[in-house]
């Protein structure tokens, strides 16, 4: 026989839990809805899993080190190839197995994910990159290297089928047998950066070409701390500066403290400088945690910070605009926390973000580069062990309700 009162205690009980629930979704729901009547909005994204199409001949991927997208849409990426494969990812090479091999070290796809062209590596008259790094298609169609590499004191300039075209610095520029390593990645001994150099480099980062002034601006470095701007076709120098647009200085900096005052130098590396539609150059401090803002002629105007406690390699790694014509929202990478913020221009405030670490679509290993098409979509690359390329589907215009939308927020919603 049953007992009257437990059963009373049961339905209460229960009916209790059932109401706290429904309290904490209502609580949960009003919530959101505070957030997104607040009149934030921010472009949404859904990760694409099947894109890019598999790559012919049994080649994969080694780190994969930068990504832009040129003026028909055309994805081109640049990767380490072989050298940061490991052994059984490449049985093919050496005759031990059917598959598989290091892909071309410069890559470029269609809008379908279909493989166009493949090139890249060490050739007649050049120089290739002991560690390639970055890859920008500039306004004449042609494409722009740097390397990091503890040699790596140039860049290159290809036409887009790889004939080559223009060396700038000379390979070796940084050796110094009395220097000793630093705090700052890439300040590795036998190697000293010279940010005042007018001919040669320190392991440049990234390059960006202004089609207006048909300059190069380059992100120099990973052992110097500057940008430097060259006449894109010559490679004449022509100015250049350090963070707040004071003039270089490579004495080594103690590391990094976000609770300390800003350090008056960049520190290593200096990983972007991207040009934007109203002639604003942004150039990212990656281990600095910030984003300094400059007029063409390195005239200071802003910073913010992101995630400033970040230790390790730092929470500014790359950046994209969004291509409305006002570019009004920034993408930017950050390869420690595993995530892409998205910010207002205008404010340089962050909106929301996405992603998390792991390695399902959507999630990343090392999120390096970043690059935006005529459509809005995301393109990313990813170092490490993460040897990748993803790209996010824009969605259109949507309410923020949370900052941090993880991963699972990326993935296609069902029909």
């Amino acid at each position: 026989m049953k007992n009257p009162m437990r059963s009373r205690n049961l339905m209460i009980g229960t009916g209790f839990a059932a109401l706290f629930g429904a309290l904490l979704v209502a609580q949960s729901a009003l919530q959101s809805t505070a957030v997104a009547q607040n009149g934030l909005m921010a472009p949404r994204f859904e990760v694409d899993p099947l894109w890019p199409k598999p790559l012919p001949n049994h080649w994969v991927l080694g780190s994969t080190i930068g990504v832009f997208v040129d003026t028909d849409d055309h994805v081109w990426i640049i990767h380490r190839s072989s050298a940061t494969l490991a052994r059984n990812e490449k049985p093919l090479e050496s005759g031990d197995g059917e598959c598989c091999a290091g892909a071309p070290p410069v890559l470029e796809f269609d809008q379908a994910g279909n493989l166009l062209r493949h090139w890249g590596g060490p050739g007649e008259g050049y120089e290739w990159p002991d560690s390639n790094h970055g890859i920008f298609i500039d306004y004449k169609g042609n494409v722009w290297i740097g390397g990091n590499g503890p040699n790596d004191s140039h860049i290159l300039k290809f036409t887009k089928d790889g004939k080559f075209l223009l060396q700038v610095g000379k390979k070796g520029a940084r050796r110094d047998a009395n220097a000793k390593a630093g705090v700052g990645e890439g300040q590795v001994a036998g190697f000293a950066g010279n940010s005042n150099d007018e001919v040669s480099f320190g392991r440049v980062a990234k390059i960006y070409v202004d089609p207006q002034e048909n300059e190069a601006y380059i992100a120099d470095g990973y052992l110097n701390k500057r940008v430097a701007v060259i006449d894109a076709d010559t490679g004449k120098m022509k100015r250049w500066w350090g963070a707040y647009g004071n003039k270089p200085d490579d004495t080594p900096l103690p590391a990094y403290n976000g609770s300390a005052p800003p350090a008056q130098q960049f520190r290593n590396p200096v990983h972007c400088a991207n040009l934007s539609r109203d002639r604003l150059l942004y150039v990212c401090d990656r281990a600095g945690d910030r984003l300094q803002v400059f007029a063409p002629d390195g005239t200071f105007i802003r910073e913010e910070f992101y995630d400033k406690n970040t230790q390790n390699a730092g929470s500014v790694w790359d950046i994209s605009f969004s291509n409305d014509p006002e570019q009004q929202y920034i993408f930017m990478a950050d390869g420690v926390n595993e995530k892409v913020r998205i910010i207002n221009r205008r404010s340089l405030r962050v909106l929301t973000a996405f992603g998390d670490g792991g390695r399902q679509p959507g999630q990343f290993y090392g999120v390096h580069s970043i690059a935006t098409d005529s459509k809005g979509n995301i393109y990313t690359t990813e170092t490490y062990e993460g040897k990748r390329l993803q790209r996010f589907i824009n969605k259109g215009m949507a309410p923020v309700y949370v900052r941090n939308q993880g991963a699972l927020a990326l993935w296609p919603k069902s029909k």
